[in-house]
């Protein structure tokens, strides 16, 4: 690699990693929860560990206390790949709860459009087609660890298991123009008598499909360069799940926001309902970074935003493009609507929160809504709003 390119790396994990198993219970909570009611508190944690789930927090809805918890965890664990043959199994899966559940307080559900935390989030978007406005490391990252699980789900008769996680190591020019692969590593679960040789033929072959596919659609990739593919380089991963590491929600949050070169904010997002702020953040940053691209015609943008308990909208603190030139946010200010409430919706238009707690909040469906959303009316600047007191 000559001194004109900087090495860019990112990582991404399969759906049956321990981590994302709880990051799923969390947002099926969610999603439930959200299913009784549209302005249902949740702020849960989960914590896994061989054929145990812990959940703990509250669930403020309608009927909060008839929620099937245990078959919640059940579908989550099922839909990643456990089963009979990879441990544990959803049917002796032990659900351990310690929640706070009920209605919401009287008075609090109008309140929910006020914070009752503080919170500074950041987003990112960039310009290049193919990678659904994502850093392209973790794009192309992103796109193995779903070729991989895909792969695991419709050959079963390859022993592949649920767990499983992809690093890459990708080659940027100095201007951002031009990337090459330069290697990938993946570590996946196994079974003991799994036919290593067939296996390894057609993970290799799914991953160079998934690089070629991602490398056609990105101007400036190098579908031609070779690059060096390792395959469980550590040994044989026959112990894994939660059986072989224990898992808590929010602890892959460099992974569910825009890999390690971009700056992440303070709180994870699953497990929390799109009225709190480390929620309704992160996805009101990356509205404005989509805008602040297409409207000022850069590459690419970082943006950071922050928000005070008894606010009713985030502020934009800075816009950063390329370069390190900063952008005027006034001149967003009237295309995005900062206001805590305005992710209320937002699941509605991406579908099922477990698919996106386990392949990311920032999808091509997601940058379109907000493309979508520039061109609808004014919406509120991020001046401060009235500031009202907390309901204790």
């Amino acid at each position: 690699m000559t001194t004109d390119f900087t090495l860019r790396t990112a990582e991404f994990v399969l759906p049956g990693h321990p981590d994302k198993l709880a990051d799923a219970i969390g947002d099926a909570i969610v999603q439930e929860a959200r299913r009784r009611e549209f302005r249902a508190l949740v702020g849960v944690e989960v914590a896994v560990h061989r054929n145990v789930a812990f959940i703990d927090g509250r669930v403020g809805c309608t009927d909060a206390q008839t929620i099937d918890f245990k078959a919640i965890a059940r579908d989550v664990y099922e839909s990643a790949g456990y089963n009979k043959r990879f441990a544990p199994a959803p049917a002796r899966l032990k659900v351990i709860t310690d929640l706070c559940l009920g209605p919401l307080h009287p008075g609090e559900a109008e309140f929910r459009e006020v914070s009752d935390d503080q919170s500074i989030v950041t987003g990112y978007a960039s310009s290049l087609p193919g990678t659904d406005a994502l850093p392209v490391e973790h794009a192309l990252v992103r796109k193995i660890a779903k070729a991989l699980h895909a792969l695991r789900s419709e050959h079963p008769e390859l022993r592949l298991g649920p767990d499983g996680k992809v690093i890459v190591f990708v080659d940027e020019s100095i201007d951002g123009r031009s990337f090459c692969l330069n290697d990938v590593s993946l570590s996946i679960q196994h079974t003991a008598d799994w036919d290593a040789i067939a296996a390894r033929r057609a993970i290799e072959a799914r991953v160079r499909g998934a690089v070629e596919a991602f490398a056609s659609a990105v101007i400036g990739f190098d579908a031609d360069a070779a690059f060096v593919l390792e395959i469980n380089a550590a040994g044989d991963f026959v112990e894994g799940g939660p059986h072989g590491d224990n898992g808590l929600t929010g602890k892959k949050l460099v992974a569910d926001f825009y890999g390690p070169r971009i700056p992440i904010g303070g709180g994870a997002m699953s497990g929390k309902d799109f009225w709190k702020v480390d929620r309704a953040g992160p996805l009101i940053a990356r509205d404005v970074a989509v805008a602040a691209v297409q409207r000022h015609g850069c590459r690419e943008c970082v943006v950071t935003l922050g928000i005070r308990p008894g606010d009713r909208a985030f502020r934009i603190v800075r816009i950063d493009a390329e370069n390190r030139q900063r952008l005027d946010g006034a001149q967003l200010e009237g295309l995005i609507d900062l206001r805590l409430a305005s992710k209320a919706d937002w699941p509605d238009t991406v579908g099922n929160l477990v698919e996106i707690a386990r392949w990311g909040h920032f999808t091509i469906a997601a940058t379109d809504a907000a493309t979508r959303r520039l061109a609808s009316a004014p919406c509120h600047s991020s001046q401060l709003l009235d500031r009202v007191p907390i309901l204790k």
